[in-house]
């Protein structure tokens, strides 16, 4: 079965649509999120935001009546109205030009850069690519290409992808023991409503899944939290990410990684059972 010509060609028409954000750092947010990763203390006013953390900035704040049933704004506005009822965080790409300070004002310029569709064995997946551009101060700070993928809800009794394994060994290895509270709490930070990640009977009953899902940007900073507290000398200088399988709030998973001879470093999530999870490369300065 073939992807439907005339969604596509629908949907293709939000390629290149724009919108732009004007947002402050604000030091308590930071704060709240030191506490919810566990730093012994946060960055204080004026230095670097550390990386990935921008993501609990340009909150979409659709009005209550504005949302659909998952709980994000209904589509059709800046994203387009894809079909396909489930909604994840498929992964990313980002470059770090310069740094956003605490307390600054910056903002973000973001574009619907491509649309495709695919078929595969669990039907129709559906893919938005969107790019950000963050400024402070007029100078590009980070730029980030976030790809979106959309699917239908699995058939009774249907059975997942098959399981992938780490890439090699690890040279460091941190236990996450995610639970609702944490997942409640990165969730308001980001001003997130998707239901996956809160809502256990939506989560379980509707979508299907077997726990509250772990937010993929949570397991991306995760992640660059592992490399940056193993190698605190060293700069980010880019970052992408790929969710392979989700992780849920009913079993511990663990981030892991490993510095490579050309510079860089590669990053891994796996589950309880140690299938991979999610994957990432760091380019570092």
């Amino acid at each position: 079965m073939k992807p439907d010509t005339d969604d596509i060609t629908l949907l293709q028409q939000w390629t290149g649509k724009t919108e732009t954000l004007h947002d402050v750092v604000r030091p308590e947010a930071v704060a709240a999120l030191a506490a919810t990763l566990d730093y012994p203390s946060a960055p204080q006013h004026g230095a670097p935001l550390p990386p990935l953390w921008h993501w609990i900035n340009f909150w979409s704040t659709a009005p209550q009546s504005g949302l659909g049933p998952d709980g994000h704004a209904r589509r059709g506005g800046f994203l387009p109205p894809v079909p396909q009822p489930r909604r994840m965080w498929a992964g990313g790409r980002l470059t770090f030009p310069g740094s956003v300070p605490v307390g600054a004002a910056i903002s973000r310029t973001s574009t619907i850069q491509d649309i495709t569709q695919k078929y595969g064995a669990g039907g129709q997946l559906t893919f938005v690519t969107v790019r950000h551009d963050i400024h402070h101060a007029g100078l590009l700070a980070i730029t980030e290409e976030h790809d979106i993928v959309y699917r239908d809800l699995p058939a009774p009794g249907s059975a997942g992808p098959a399981p992938k394994m780490p890439p090699g060994e690890a040279q460091w290895t941190r236990k996450i023991t995610p639970d609702p509270v944490l997942l409640f709490r990165y969730s308001a930070l980001t001003f997130n409503g998707h239901r996956i990640h809160y809502d256990r009977s939506y989560t379980t009953e509707v979508e299907g899944y077997p726990g509250l899902i772990v937010h993929g940007p949570l397991i991306a900073t995760l992640l660059m939290e592992l490399l940056c507290a193993e190698l605190p000398q060293a700069r980010v200088a880019e970052f992408s990410f790929r969710a392979v399988s989700p992780l849920f709030d009913i079993a511990p998973f663990t981030v892991n990684g490993r510095r490579n001879a050309d510079g860089t470093a590669t990053l891994w999530a796996a589950n309880s059972k140690g299938e991979l999870a999610m994957q990432a490369e760091a380019k570092l300065d």
